[in-house]
């Protein structure tokens, strides 16, 4: 058995990479500046919940600034890079 330390850097296995939620980054990858916003539905809080933390991983692991803003009465969130 051959063991060997690496950096934590070194790793980059991420569950979001296979999860449900990859769509949403992929989409979200697409995003530009006073562009398009994505419109997705969900469910429940607890969905949203994720998909917001998902997103916002994604923006602290590449320095973007995507937000997100929710439909008062409907089950719809939007995500969108405002203009710089």
């Amino acid at each position: 058995m051959d063991i060997n330390f690496v950096d934590r850097t070194d790793i980059k296995i991420s569950k979001k990479s296979s999860s449900k939620y990859k769509p949403l980054i992929d989409a979200v990858k697409k995003l530009k500046p006073g562009g398009k916003a994505i419109q997705v539905s969900f469910e429940d809080k607890t969905e949203l919940n994720s998909m917001r933390n998902v997103v916002y991983g994604h923006n602290r692991d590449t320095g973007d600034e995507i937000k997100s803003s929710k439909h008062p009465d409907k089950n719809i969130v939007f995500f969108y890079k405002e203009e710089e």
